[in-house]
């Protein structure tokens, strides 16, 4: 058994205002507060327990951009009232029956990279830290299968997979270094090649999770089984809501042996829309095909507003990446995009999971955040016009903009980034208005409610509208496997065994 990488620590968002023993949450959420008896029982179940005040307020928080805000108050979205940080699944499972038994909030977290408010214990309770969790446990080189611990951070992951065993999982999101591979998963995350990888369900062979009772279960792990309904598609992207995953079996790739890159401008963002599609729809999967509006092309690259960048960018077997690399050459080509120069995709790659901006921005006063949704390609180009204009409509907003991120046979996403500002308590209330008027845009006009950030607190009240009728499914299966309601409440706009999120607030 390998226990490598080791335990990692996560990142904090942003420097808490005042001293963080001192930070008082911002929702008005009911609190579950833990007695003494309780504490006695949860120091039984795991012996790595805190309650001190500093460590709780910020191990309570993560990078939710409207929380950060909150911070340089001396905020935190709600403090939990105890911080687990179990070693061993038996230690997760102990801590859940006694939660389950006493009726009190469990919100799991690891790397705490949300942005979306997943991990923030809104009724304060029980903060189940999974960091400990962390190492790939084994690897079967010929079958492409590794065995790996929810708790691993996933660049020291991805370091050790390819060091040591010649493999990697081909997953990299832009939070890489702070995020963990359970955090992947509860989320249903997206990497930045994941044309050509998948999103993480298209990567997961297999889950163990533990129920909110403490019965840990084995789901899925052979190739493409038929028995009954795949049960590892429903924890992936269930966001702690029905239960802790504790560990997975993930797809890898031997890892790569050459590479392909060009870059292109187009006059305008759907004509570079139409050539990104038509690449797809031919067969075409480079691992990155990313297209940036006039406004970001002029801002990450430096090129004239009037041009859309267009980045590919594809790794692998030579020979697969040639043909790949063909078809996006005579596409863009027949579109009458221009050749730019291959080092924008360098440049790309450089700054790509760089996420300082964000702090200095909320530290200056502005709102700052983005709002990623997927949609058909026959719906993209509304879209995009729309729910830029929707957002640009609201008072104090300064700029919207637009980059198409992941590209599939179908669909593909698209990443809207806003910036306003108003005065500071306004912000709350700016901040739900715009994120109210681009989502109503997107779902309007098509579109899902997100491809890769998940829902958490942020999106929760959308959810029973994105889902319409099927929405009852979901409760129903929440009341079955989590019938006192514990497992990270107020998220996915599930019921709410203790009297709902206290966000957002009007």
């Amino acid at each position: 058994m390998t226990l490598s990488p080791a335990p990692g620590t996560p990142v904090p968002p942003i420097a808490l205002t005042g001293a963080p023993g001192e930070a008082s949450g911002r929702l008005t959420a009911p609190l579950m507060l833990l007695d003494d008896t309780f504490l006695t029982k949860l120091n039984e179940a795991c012996p790595q327990v805190s309650v001190d005040a500093a460590e709780l307020a910020e191990a309570s928080r993560d990078w939710w951009p409207l929380a950060m805000i909150w911070a340089t108050g001396g905020q935190v979205g709600q403090v939990a009232g105890a911080l687990v940080r179990p070693s061993s699944v038996d230690e997760v499972a102990a801590v859940l029956r006694l939660c389950h038994a006493s009726r009190i909030p469990v919100t799991p977290a690891a790397g705490r990279s949300s942005v979306v408010g997943g991990t923030i214990p809104v009724h304060g309770g029980v903060l189940l830290d999974l960091t400990a969790l962390s190492g790939i446990e084994s690897v079967d080189t010929d079958s492409g299968v590794v065995e790996v611990l929810a708790g691993t951070f996933g660049e020291a992951f991805e370091n050790e997979l390819q060091a040591t065993h010649g493999l990697t999982v081909g997953h990299w999101p832009q939070s890489m270094a702070l995020s963990t591979v359970g955090g992947w998963i509860a989320c249903r995350g997206a990497g930045q090649l994941s044309n050509r990888y998948g999103k993480i369900e298209d990567i997961v062979l297999g889950l163990e999770v533990v129920l909110a009772d403490g019965r840990v279960i084995r789901t899925g792990g052979q190739p493409r089984e038929a028995v009954g309904p795949e049960l590892t598609r429903l924890f992936v992207g269930s966001e702690g809501t029905l239960g802790v995953v504790t560990r997975a079996w993930l797809q890898a790739w031997p890892v790569p042996t050459a590479t392909r890159r060009s870059a292109w401008g187009f006059e305008s963002f759907s004509a570079a829309l139409v050539a990104m599609r038509r690449a797809v729809r031919r067969g075409a999967s480079p691992a990155v095909m990313r297209l940036y509006d006039g406004v970001e092309s002029e801002r990450n690259f430096g090129v004239d507003r009037s041009v859309n960048v267009l980045l590919a960018y594809d790794e692998g077997d030579e020979v697969m990446i040639e043909a790949a690399m063909t078809v996006v050459t005579e596409e863009c080509e027949s579109a009458g995009a221009d050749r730019l120069d291959d080092s924008l995709v360098e440049r790309w790659f450089g700054h790509r999971n760089d996420v300082a901006a964000l702090e200095s921005f909320i530290s200056k006063g502005f709102v700052v955040d983005t709002l990623e949704i997927s949609a058909p390609w026959s719906a993209l180009e509304r879209i995009y016009s729309e729910t830029i204009a929707a957002m640009e409509a609201v008072p104090g907003t300064l700029l919207v903009s637009a980059h198409q991120s992941h590209s599939y046979p179908t669909g593909a996403c698209l990443y809207f980034t806003f910036g306003g500002q108003v005065e500071p308590d306004d912000r709350d209330r700016y901040y739900t208005e715009v994120w109210d008027a681009g989502t109503r845009a997107v779902l309007k006009a098509g579109g899902s409610l997100s491809h890769h950030h998940g829902v958490g607190l942020n999106r929760a009240r959308f959810v029973p509208e994105a889902l319409g009728p099927a929405f009852g499914v979901l409760t129903a299966v929440k009341a079955a496997l989590d019938p006192n309601g514990i497992c990270n409440p107020g998220k996915l706009g599930l019921p709410d065994s203790f009297g709902g999120p206290g966000w957002p607030s009007r």
